[in-house]
């Protein structure tokens, strides 16, 4: 279970609060975003007054018995993230839509798990468009030439796990990323039952921005 920048559905996005929101919710990742300035928000456009800090940010969940799933949201500053995750290399996972910063994160931190994230969040990905708002055709399309396309995309980005939009997520697809050896995140997932059917589908990660309803829908799932 993933909280998503946090946990947003419970406090303000990638605020300190929601962060401890994710941790009292029992997930196992807290994502956040980290944009330019190394401050934690969405978008460049989007950073609050007093924002918190990649370091504060660090500081505090690295107290915590969870893991960070970092989101890189645009390139030019990868090394300030690596560097100040120095010591939790066996706790994060980096994430980024952008094959590019992907690379440059596999050559700074190698240790480090890495995710491709697809498609690009609002800004469309690779060569198909990301239908806004996404259609059940847009969503078909795409949907079926996710297996063909992932091996390329684990190969462009060099990642170590696939962090795929919610609606792309069919067996085919899983099996496809499985065949190569990456684990599948599954996102943004807010429908208990979606959850639940996603989980059965295989993946291997579920992000949610209530990470607290979802991981009570998935626990009644049988174990292993």
């Amino acid at each position: 279970m993933i909280g998503h920048r946090g946990a947003r559905s419970v406090a303000p996005e990638n605020s300190l609060e929601a962060l401890q929101a994710a941790v009292a919710a029992g997930v196992d990742l807290v994502e956040f975003d980290v944009s330019p300035g190394l401050v934690l928000a969405h978008s460049p456009d989007e950073v609050a007054d007093g924002a918190l800090t990649l370091a504060a940010a660090v500081e505090y969940l690295a107290s915590q018995p969870v893991g960070l799933h970092v989101d890189v949201k645009l390139p030019g500053y990868e090394r300030g993230v690596v560097e100040a995750l120095h010591g939790l290399e066996d706790r994060v996972v980096l994430s980024t839509a952008y094959p590019s910063v992907a690379r440059t994160l596999a050559a700074l931190a190698p240790s480090m798990q890495r995710a491709i994230g697809y498609p690009r969040d609002r800004y469309g990905a690779a060569r198909f468009a990301w239908p806004q708002p996404l259609t059940a055709a847009g969503a078909s399309c795409l949907r079926a030439v996710m297996p063909a396309r992932i091996p390329l995309l684990l190969r462009q980005s060099r990642a170590t796990a696939l962090a795929l939009h919610r609606t792309l997520c069919s067996p085919p697809a899983l099996a496809a990323a499985h065949r190569a050896g990456v684990p599948v995140l599954a996102w943004t997932v807010n429908d208990p039952d979606e959850a639940i059917r996603l989980a059965r589908y295989g993946v291997d990660g579920i992000v949610s921005d209530d990470p607290r309803v979802v991981g009570e829908a998935l626990a009644t799932l049988p174990g292993p």
